[in-house]
């Protein structure tokens, strides 16, 4: 059958596009085709409206083994003869749709691109954006997320060692579910996504094919609305016990030798496995779809090569190593066929029941091969002018500051998100270090080595609103910060870049700032952009009114202690322990937590930042930490200072007394989020020695008080025991999700 440019237009491609996929396959292609074309040429698989913008990301670095489109998911050497895959995706619209399957399917996916490379994952981190938490069926997309995400992973066991969540207005309708997982791999035991050459079979291992997920990326690459519900068949089903034997088949199958590639099959299921291994080999394959295992009977050709069900891969296996391939399978009790070949020409060829239902070139349906690329309109967004008349000085300083600090430390952004954290398991493999004495960054032990990775996700949209460029730079920023202060030395990034829709020009100006923000800030601390995935149309439309969230480039960074011994962790550890502030304290409320959650204020300006000024702050915690002058090290982020020393002092069960900087409004010292600022403790014994090397290091740095007691005390009054202020920080959220 024939299709049209209405066919064209329903499968959300442009009348441009399909002249275009006439002009490549010489005719007008039949509606399994234009499907094939719809799905690869999605936003989702293509990139056609980011790839112009990826490209200007640093993709260099002196660890970097595998880079930024290369393969699967990113690879770095972290010594001993040692690689650490890692990457970070969104699964957005299905989570919105039915949050449970789709954050587990999202933490299903994205491990699977971690051993597809041949290693084994240890660690998940996730990043979560919902709206407000007191809303009914807000309440129920958390609990379906944070579920789905326990479910998954508790199961397939990798633990879950951290993350960010934020509760904003502007996700009330698009929530955001942003999955990471890190794995460690021997040098010589990764595996290429690729077809090799032609005369090779080919192979689906795992999980029989359904219907479920069908036109996911497709559905993925356009805007919710209210009908989106219909749309539930292009949300996945997954199941973390299958996966779990995919993994442990895969890595043995991978030690035959027999394996020339391997790919997950995610978005565009076979569609996209197929031309994606073929075109980075310049060669085709010829699939017969009817020897595919399905779950569902009466599948039509296109249905089978849309799915997404999970749990399956694509193997391209050795000629002649059949038989020891499809043993260690048969030994997993996982389905093995062979559905094809490897073919010299560049094509695609798919039979269904004896008949050839889709010819088509591998090259022009990939990335850099032919598929559409765009550079939008930008316009710089009107909201911006609003930003710019923003002057603290138009805020009164609060009258009362232990309440207004009572009501900060109610905000479930600064809360404990325990309700969430307690439903993963963090020491599922026991090499999670950061469970009980918690760090900036989650770091987990690479065992039979003395090393070990730190692991963190960051992002405030909020800046990044206010300022695209600043914003994502503070966002890599406080990524190699929080690495930093935990021990470790930043190594790489992976991103998930979270936007509304590309043909908005505002919108597109927000993306094409902050990336170029993120390319400052990475190539400034030498943390290369080893891949990840752009997530446009995150944005919701309502009686003809577009309400996008807040731009949200979400950092995944991933750092190394080469000693497991240097690892910093955040609580004040014992009395009489004298506390600094390092960096420079600012008239600055810009953004913060306070101005937006007390204050009621919606546009105010990005916080303080100089990335000259960071960097240093880096080298500057480095060294404290390996010359050992240091017992804890905090950065000041959301919530500014006061949330710092709380957060502090809860995780060492130990109180406080400070005074505030006078030379600075009280508000800007206590609430305030200017960048670049790390809070330490220092045994009252090493003082002299630290301040030595501070002078000795012309840092800036203000002695601001002891840990001492049980209570909080600030500029002499006193706010409280710390219990107390355990106690709302441990039940904010929990008391809002059971209400």
């Amino acid at each position: 059958m024939e299709s049209s440019v209405e066919t064209a237009k329903n499968l959300g491609l442009t009348a441009e596009e399909f002249e275009k996929i006439n002009e490549i396959i010489g005719r007008t292609p039949n509606f399994t085709e234009l499907s094939i074309f719809s799905v690869m040429w999605s936003e989702h698989c293509s990139y056609k409206n980011s790839i112009v913008q990826l490209k200007t990301l640093p993709r260099e670095g002196k660890r970097l083994l595998v880079g930024a489109g290369e393969e699967n998911a990113g690879l770095v050497d972290i010594g001993d003869g040692l690689g650490c895959v890692f990457k970070i995706e969104s699964h957005n619209h299905p989570s919105a749709i039915e949050p449970y399957q789709g954050a587990a399917t999202g933490v299903g996916g994205i491990h699977r691109d971690i051993f597809t490379m041949g290693a084994r994952p240890i660690a998940a981190l996730n990043s979560l954006r919902f709206g407000k938490p007191d809303n009914p069926r807000m309440k129920q997309l958390i609990a379906g997320v944070v579920k789905g995400i326990g479910d998954y992973g508790n199961s397939f066991g990798v633990p879950t060692v951290g993350g960010e969540v934020y509760f904003m207005p502007c996700y009330n309708h698009d929530i955001l579910v942003n999955a990471m997982s890190a794995g460690i791999v021997k040098a010589n035991e990764t595996v290429s996504a690729t077809a090799g050459g032609p005369g090779n079979p080919v192979f689906i291992v795992g999980s029989a094919t359904g219907k479920d997920g069908i036109h996911g990326a497709t559905f993925a690459s356009a805007d919710l609305s209210e009908d989106s519900h219909e749309d539930l068949p292009a949300v996945q089903v997954g199941d973390p016990f299958q996966e779990k034997l995919l993994l442990e088949a895969s890595l043995e199958a991978i030690t035959t030798g027999g394996i020339i590639g391997m790919q997950d099959m995610g978005a565009a299921g076979i569609t996209c496995s197929t031309s994606e291994m073929s075109a980075k080999a310049g060669c085709g394959m010829r699939i017969d779809l009817s020897k595919v295992p399905m779950r569902q009977q009466n599948m039509k050709d296109w249905e089978i090569l849309l799915s997404e069900s999970q749990e399956r891969m694509l193997i391209v296996v050795e000629l002649g190593r059949e038989a020891d391939i499809k043993a260690v399978f048969d030994k997993w009790d996982l389905p093995c066929e062979e559905i094809g070949t490897t073919i010299a020409e560049d094509r695609l060829e798919f039979y269904y029941e004896g008949e050839l239902v889709a010819d088509v070139p591998a090259e022009p349906l990939v990335l850099g091969g032919g598929a559409p690329v765009y550079i939008r309109e930008q316009k710089k967004p009107a909201y911006l002018e609003e930003i710019q008349k923003f002057d603290e000085a138009n805020y009164a300083e609060p009258g009362n500051y232990k309440e207004a600090a009572e009501k900060l430390w109610h905000s479930p952004n600064l809360a404990s998100k325990n309700w969430i954290t307690q439903q993963y398991d963090s020491m599922v493999r026991t090499g999670t270090m950061t469970t009980n004495r918690p760090s900036d960054a989650a770091v987990v032990y690479v065992k039979g080595t003395d090393k070990a990775i730190a692991l963190t996700t960051d992002c405030n949209s909020s800046y990044v609103y206010a300022d695209p460029h600043k914003g994502a730079m503070i966002a890599v920023s406080e990524a190699a910060r929080n690495i930093v202060c935990a021990g470790g030395e930043p190594v790489a990034i992976t991103n998930c870049l979270n936007f509304g829709n590309p043909y908005n020009p505002e919108v597109y100006y927000q993306f094409a700032e902050a990336i170029r923000g993120m390319g400052d800030a990475c190539r400034k601390f030498d943390t290369p952009v080893t891949g990840g995935n752009v997530s446009f149309y995150n944005q919701y439309t309502k009686n003809g009114q577009t309400i996008p969230v807040y731009p949200t480039p979400t950092i995944g960074m991933l750092g190394v202690l080469d000693d497991r011994d240097s690892i910093m962790t955040l609580d004040f550890k014992q009395e009489g322990d004298a506390l600094y502030l390092l960096g420079t304290s600012r008239n600055d409320l810009g953004s913060s937590e306070y101005l937006r959650s007390i204050l009621g204020v919606e546009y105010s300006s990005c916080p303080h930042f100089d990335l000259e000024e960071e960097f240093a702050m880096h080298q500057l915690v480095k060294k404290a930490i390996r010359q050992k002058l240091i017992a804890s090290a905090h950065d000041v982020s959301d919530g500014g200072v006061i949330a710092n020393l709380l957060e502090s002092g809860i995780a060492g069960n130990c109180g406080f007394e400070v005074n505030s900087n006078p030379a600075v409004r009280k508000d800007a010292w206590l609430f305030g989020e200017a960048q670049s600022r790390v809070v330490v403790s220092v045994p009252t014994e090493q003082c002299a020695d630290f301040e030595r090397f501070l002078d000795t290091e012309k840092a800036v740095f203000e002695k601001i008080g002891t840990v001492k007691g049980n209570s909080v005390v600030v500029d002499g009054e006193n706010w409280g025991k710390i219990g107390d202020w355990k106690r709302t920080y441990e039940t904010v959220l929990s008391d809002i999700m059971a209400h």
